[in-house]
């Protein structure tokens, strides 16, 4: 297998600075997309303060967003898959996808919990992610993975950022929760990074 190299595209480091600005790819960020007030028959009873909520929020959505957005790109290249590591990268992909997929009610149910409400739509999606579509007619094997490898690293951060955010306001919950997903994450990179050295590791 010839190595993949690992590095940020130019698209991928634009991504990367724009979820640590909390913006979306249309350059709105998620403090303007998420309401300013819960409808009262949703506005879950907290102890969490409304400012905690709101920061809260506006860190998780667009994580939420993201997923989807992953999880999309992922059966994508699993659909799309090609070559000669087909049915390897073919199965796993599909078990990432499954992994990512499973963390998206856990997160979107938490953020209820807590009196807010969530993604409605793929529209409200398109809002909020920050991870890129992609759309090209062929992607090959190699750049598939250096591709989710990227994005997986992103919404990696984003995590991370979210939980010591709901460390700051005393939210213990949605901080294990977000610990929890951030390992799953963190499995898919070291499996995308493994891949992605080729026979580099063997000598």
């Amino acid at each position: 297998m010839s190595k993949i190299t690992v590095q940020k595209s130019k698209s991928s480091a634009q991504n990367l600075n724009g979820s640590a600005q909390g913006k979306s790819l249309n350059g709105t960020s998620a403090k303007a997309i998420v309401s300013s007030q819960t409808p009262r028959q949703l506005a879950t009873p907290t102890d969490l303060s409304p400012e905690a909520v709101r920061a809260i929020l506006e860190a998780v959505n667009p994580i939420l967003a993201d997923s989807f957005a992953l999880y999309l790109k992922t059966k994508n290249f699993h659909w799309h898959m090609s070559g000669s590591h087909y049915r390897d990268y073919h199965l796993l992909l599909d078990e990432q996808a499954d992994s990512i997929f499973a963390s998206i009610d856990e997160l979107a149910e938490r953020v209820r919990k807590i009196g807010g409400t969530t993604l409605r739509s793929v529209s409200h999606v398109s809002q909020l992610q920050t991870i890129r579509d992609d759309n090209d007619d062929f992607v090959a094997p190699g750049d598939m993975i250096r591709r989710l490898l990227n994005d997986n690293r992103q919404i990696a951060q984003s995590q991370r950022e979210a939980l010591q955010l709901a460390d700051e306001h005393n939210d213990a919950p949605t901080n294990d929760l977000l610990q929890q997903i951030l390992n799953e994450t963190e499995r898919r990179i070291w499996f995308l990074f493994e891949i992605s050295q080729g026979g580099e590791n063997t000598q």
